[in-house]
């Protein structure tokens, strides 16, 4: 698949994924860097603003297998990844899969969950495999995680643990919708029997694939390189911030930057691509120093300085 297929591909998803789900476009596009450039993505909300449903959504039109764990205090690692049960009439042990076997794992209200549970999905969304009392198992191909988290301040929520946060590829958030989507949203659900809205399938897993493959040809310059490469260290030497971006951090805002090409068409990174990356891809890596959040310094306001303050190259 090349990149102007690719591109049509994109918009095609797009636009189903539209008529079943009120939301900017921007979001849409967010989740769907993610699927194209191979990484995972997080969306924090307030209950009931759909972000369950954009995952079931993007599952459907991707024609991949979907699975959803609801994440409670009392998951164990091994109702995630799975374990091995005792069969009776063989008199031996056989591996049991969990539901993080399918292509598309919906890891709702993750941080309801405690770190040791959390912890299950690391190795599975770093390596694309789990390993369960010393044996190796390979996930589905393609892989593909959406977390949902309520606020921390939120009853009954567990913060993150930094290590999980980075393997996030991305981080948005839906918002409310505005008067008119959800007077659309009462109309669209006026018109039908269901309760939920469903979308037409677009591809297959073959084609999800060849998709996900396509960022790989698109040319960036060394001086975008130059460019993401000091932006990330940049907010490492900000006031602010105690933990910048990491280099798993440096080399996935390059691949969005990358999947961001491919949905527009182009077969080159410019740095507006970068700058449209930059903050769900950013932001939620920065760890804050106890002074930024005494003063409440929001961490989308530390990437839009450093957006500022590093200059961008003429391509």
């Amino acid at each position: 698949m090349d990149v102007s297929e690719a591109s049509d591909t994109c918009e095609s998803l797009l636009s189903e994924l539209e008529g079943a789900i009120i939301t900017d476009r921007e979001f849409l596009e967010t989740v769907l860097l993610g699927v194209v450039g191979r990484g995972h993505v997080l969306l924090e909300d307030v209950p009931g603003t759909g972000k369950t449903l954009t995952a079931r959504s993007f599952a459907d039109a991707l024609g991949l297998s979907f699975s959803r764990i609801q994440f409670t205090p009392d998951l164990l690692p091994s109702d995630v990844t799975g374990t091995h049960v005792f069969n009776e009439k063989d008199r031996t042990f056989e591996f049991s899969a969990g539901p993080i076997f399918a292509n598309v794992v919906l890891a709702d209200e993750i941080n309801r969950a405690p770190p040791k549970t959390q912890s299950a999905l690391l190795e599975a969304m770093e390596e694309e495999q789990v390993t369960v009392d010393g044996d190796t198992h390979e996930l589905p191909t393609p892989f593909f995680v959406i977390a949902t988290q309520n606020p921390v301040d939120m009853e009954g929520t567990f913060e993150l643990p930094e290590a999980q946060v980075d393997r996030f590829a991305v981080k948005t958030a839906m918002g409310y919708p505005e008067e008119d989507g959800e007077f659309e949203l009462l109309r669209r659900r006026a018109a039908r029997t269901d309760q939920s809205p469903s979308v037409d399938t677009i591809l297959d897993p073959d084609s999800v694939a060849a998709l996900r493959e396509t960022p790989e040809t698109v040319t960036v310059e060394e001086d975008v390189l130059q460019y993401i490469a000091r932006l990330c260290r940049a907010t490492r030497d900000h006031r602010h911030v105690e933990v910048g971006v990491s280099p798993r951090g440096t080399q996935r805002l390059f691949e969005m930057a990358r999947a961001r090409a491919t949905i527009v068409g182009r077969e080159f990174v410019t740095p507006d691509d970068v700058k449209r990356v930059a903050q769900p891809g950013m932001a939620h890596r920065l760890v804050l120093t106890p002074d930024a959040r005494v003063e409440d310094v929001k961490k989308s306001s530390i990437v839009a300085d450093v957006l500022d303050s590093v200059a961008v190259p003429t391509v």
